[in-house]
């Protein structure tokens, strides 16, 4: 049986921290948590869970998990976010094909925990991400905060049963605080990378945001927060933009 690595970035969540730890406890022969000095118990919990804790100045997310890569032991890497775990089905899935790898990148459904209701519908389901794979020939890239795992060419990826469980907000009053950090970190990577804003953008592109999220792909049958979250990602996507049109103008 091939061993995996799995690689956890942490800030702060000491509610969090030891279930994603739990959760992957069957599949990992080490769990190394890049922390960024958390001011909670955040490093006591994980070392008490078995983890190794390496701590590091935030460098960005995309850097921060990069740099967590490359702390890991093995080639086959399991990256997981402080605030997900493993559903039973995805842990047994990657149980199977430890025994024998026959791909260098798996990918996996996630789905959110949104006020205390997992949301199955609209943008944010299925949200398939490739999270296991041989480090050999993949990293982290990206636009910050919306990191992602890119691949060298030809690598095939197959798809596991089960999901991530993605803990995000407990109210919406902090969902709408995080939007405002997200859209500030996106509108600034964004202007740096080059990318230009305009008032179709700004108009347009919420618009279809909410259209898409809410009707097309069917949020309305997550009832009262599916509407929330349609509404926000739409809001989301108008700073987004409108802080690129300042950064512009300034």
């Amino acid at each position: 049986m091939s061993q995996v690595s799995v690689v956890i970035i942490s800030y702060n969540e000491e509610k969090n921290i030891g279930r994603c730890i739990d959760s992957v406890k069957t599949i990992a022969d080490e769990i190394i948590v890049v922390d960024s000095f958390s001011t909670d118990r955040t490093r006591e919990i994980a070392i008490e869970k078995g983890a190794t804790v390496r701590q590091e100045n935030f460098r960005g997310y995309i850097e921060q998990k990069n740099l967590a890569l490359q702390l890991a032991q093995y080639e086959y890497t399991l990256c997981i976010d402080a605030d997900e775990a493993l559903d039973p089905t995805l842990a047994d899935s990657i149980v199977q094909v430890k025994k024998d790898f026959k791909s260098k990148a798996y990918s996996m459904n996630r789905c959110a925990n949104y006020c205390g209701r997992f949301i199955r519908h609209g943008l944010w389901y299925p949200d398939k991400k490739i999270r296991l794979f041989d480090k050999r020939f993949a990293s982290w890239g990206g636009t910050n905060p919306h990191d992602k795992i890119e691949l060298k060419e030809n690598v095939h990826i197959r798809h596991l049963v089960g999901d991530i469980l993605h803990y995000t907000y407990d109210s919406i009053e902090e969902h709408m605080i995080q939007s405002n950090n997200f859209t500030s970190i996106s509108a600034s990577s964004m202007f740096e990378q080059g990318q230009r804003s305009n008032w179709v953008k700004i108009l347009v592109n919420p618009l279809w945001t909410f259209v898409h999220g809410y009707f097309i792909r069917v949020g309305f049958l997550d009832g009262f927060y599916g509407f929330v979250i349609a509404i926000n990602s739409a809001h989301q996507t108008f700073l987004k933009y409108a802080k690129l049109y300042r950064l512009q103008k300034k």
